[in-house]
């Protein structure tokens, strides 16, 4: 089984800069996996590496997209998957950075992402949608599979719509799917970053403030005016999401910020529980443990 390098973590626990040193120890290209840095022109909301910070390294699986489309997980993993066995075509080991769970699922395992698209079955469903609305389509995802339903808004039909398309291709609901055993595709040595939880809330909140330092709020501005609305699946991001409130007059611009931390803080929250799930991690305090971090990661490669 193929190796690869897996560093994960939460939002500003450090991962951008290790990944960078690792990978250039390696001779090797990292692969993103963050869900919304697959979106062209959203750089500072998303703390899209910089050109200064990617010290000369290959970053893949960014600005794939523009934020006007959507880009599912299976397309992730098609994707990414292609880059990853071109490296170790070329004897170099993959190096995979970033905490968006699913998209780390992707890359991980064997999984089904609802089978091929079925355009006449889309067809059906939104024709379907427009005559008898969307509580009707969610009432219908409801009976079919309630435990995916519970974590849908009933307003998100792109999500309702895209569960029943999994169930009606595969002949299984979405949270079977994603229950099943799983196979792992490669050897991960995988090392997740874990700073303590104050020091972790600090880095966040200092990383919002320095965002709206670099023009956050412009480059929001800015994709609006593009045709970039809040439907947008790009537009879901925190950091983004948060303006819709602002510019419909219905929080003042410190209530905006301190809205875009806590909700930083509680992602955080999010991931670390999400990564905990893989038992073959280890984990690393990156301000105390950053040398025992690379000696492992360096180590568990050439074994």
């Amino acid at each position: 089984m193929n190796k690869i390098v897996i560093i994960a973590g939460p939002t500003a626990s450090g991962k951008t800069a290790l990944g960078v040193e690792i990978a250039k120890i390696l001779n090797s290209e990292i692969i993103s996996c963050d869900s919304m840095q697959i979106y062209k022109r959203m750089n500072i909301g998303t703390a899209k590496v910089t050109q200064a910070e990617a010290q000369g390294v290959i970053h893949r699986m960014i600005d794939v997209v523009e934020p006007s489309e959507q880009f599912s997980v299976g397309e992730y993993a098609k994707v990414a998957e292609g880059y990853i066995s071109d490296l170790i075509a070329n004897g170099k080991i993959p190096v995979v950075v970033g905490g968006t769970g699913l998209y780390l699922d992707a890359i991980l395992y064997n999984m089904s992402f609802g089978g091929e698209c079925d355009e006449k079955l889309r067809k059906q469903l939104f024709e379907e949608l427009d005559s008898y609305g969307k509580e009707y389509m969610y009432e219908k995802l409801k009976k079919l599979d309630p435990q995916d339903a519970e974590k849908i808004h009933p307003n998100n039909t792109k999500r309702v719509l895209r569960a029943l398309e999994i169930y009606y291709t595969t002949g299984d609901v979405k949270s079977q799917l994603l229950t099943k055993e799983r196979q792992l595709k490669y050897e991960p040595c995988m090392a997740v970053l874990n700073p303590d939880r104050e020091l972790l809330y600090e880095r966040i909140n200092f990383r919002v403030d320095k965002m709206f330092d670099e023009g956050l709020q412009n480059e929001v501005e800015k994709l609006i005016s593009e045709g970039v609305n809040f439907d947008c699946q790009s537009m879901q991001a925190i950091g983004y999401k948060e303006f819709k409130s602002y510019i419909d007059k219905e929080i003042d611009h410190n209530t905006l910020i301190e809205k875009i931390k806590q909700d930083s803080r509680n992602y955080a929250k999010r991931q670390i529980t999400w990564l905990k799930k893989y038992n073959f991690a280890k984990w690393f305090n990156p301000i105390t443990q950053k040398q025992d971090c690379i000696d492992y990661i360096i180590k568990a490669v050439k074994e």
